[in-house]
Order: C-alpha cells, then structure tokens, then sequence
C-alpha cells in the first residue's frame, strides 16, 4: 500500500526543503543496501521531524527505532549546539551504516547511538525529555510512552511513526498482534489525560502528543 498517491507525494516534496546531500545518500543507500527500505523516513517525514525539532529547540532528545539514521540526523541537525539526541536500535548489524553517515553529517558529538532493548536502556540513560520519538516494535509502543512519560518535561513532546498502519487501524476485521497494540496504543493516548495530542495522517501516520501535566 502507498502511503500517498505517487503524483501527491512527488509535488509534496517538490515543495519542501531540500534534505541536503548526507540524507539525500543515506535514503539512496538504505533503498540498496538495506531490508525493508520503506521504514526509512525519507524526504518529507524528515523534514517535518526537522521542523518540529527546530520549532521545540530540544536539549534531550530520545529516538526508539534508529533504522538506518535517517530521522536521528534530521532531528539532530536541528537542535541547539548543547543538545544530545540518544537513539536506540535492537539490530546492530545497521551500526556500521549509521556511525558512517552520523560522522558524514558531523554530528558524532550530538548523535549517543545505543544498540539493545529499548526497555533496559532507556532508564539507565537518566535523562529529562524534551522530545521523543517512537518508531521500534509497534506491540511494545504503549510500553515505550508508558516509560517515557513520567521523565518528560511538562510541555515536551512525544511523536509517535506509524500510527495508521497503512489503513489497518481503521479495519475491525484486522486483528493481528501490531495492527491491535497500535489500535490500543491510539486509544489510550486519546483519552489520557496528561497529554493533548493530533493524529495527523502523514505518510504512515504520526501522533503528536504534547504533555501538559504529570
């Protein structure tokens, strides 16, 4: 399933800011190189994530699903020059990849690369949040804004990939494990209270979720 129509996506990003060369090679790269190359965010969901990130001006920022790199270096290249961006991946075989374009972007200093369970690294990790962004295993995403809620700072944001499952979220038919833990995920977000949040129906799907009280 497309996420867009092609003629939609291609004018959308015709009209957005030029990723420049590093991620522009690295999507280019993960499209050869790399299974499942449409989990990579790509041009427009990374300039939007570069948006929200320079909008926010985050000092911590914590990124569950590392991929290839690609949405850690856009966030990253937008955030203060005292800003640390950790990012957490379960397969480490992509490390080699990613430490290569991070250090192509020049963002070695900004960019803490962690491989493992997110689950066991993130506490150990000890910081505020000012932004996370969820984008791993989708039976464990309730699991993941469980976990980071409490350490985020009234006011962060918490943006959530994939939400829509490629339209799977909207079927009552549909029941296996990812498409019902990310149905249970939008609901319990929906109706908590803590947070005030968007669904906006980009790309794949991205809730945004801001935190107003603890």
């Amino acid at each position: 399933m497309e996420f867009l129509p092609k003629h939609i996506a291609h004018y959308a990003e015709e009209h957005t800011r030029y990723e420049g060369d590093v991620l522009a090679a690295l999507e280019k790269e993960t499209y050869l190189k790399v299974l499942m190359p449409r989990m990579c965010s790509g041009h427009l969901q990374g300039q939007i994530l570069r948006m929200f990130t320079a909008m926010i001006q985050p000092s911590r920022v914590l990124e569950i699903g590392t991929y290839t790199g690609y949405s850690a270096i856009a966030m990253a290249q937008a955030m203060p020059e005292n800003g640390l961006l950790y990012t957490i991946d379960i397969n480490e075989e992509l490390k080699p990849l990613v430490q290569s374009f991070i250090k192509l972007a020049g963002l070695e200093s900004r960019i803490g690369l962690h491989f493992g369970d997110a689950m066991q690294i993130v506490p150990s990790l000890n910081e505020n949040w000012d932004l996370v962004f969820i984008d791993a295993d989708k039976e464990n995403y309730l699991n993941y804004y469980k976990m980071v809620l409490p350490k985020m700072k009234i006011g962060g944001f918490i943006i959530a990939d994939n939400v829509l499952w490629s339209g799977k979220v909207c079927d009552p038919e549909i029941n296996d494990p990812e498409t019902l833990s990310l149905k249970k995920f939008n609901d319990y977000v929906h109706k908590d209270p803590r947070v005030e949040n968007v669904l906006l129906p980009v790309r794949d799907g991205l809730m945004i979720l801001r935190k107003i009280s603890d």
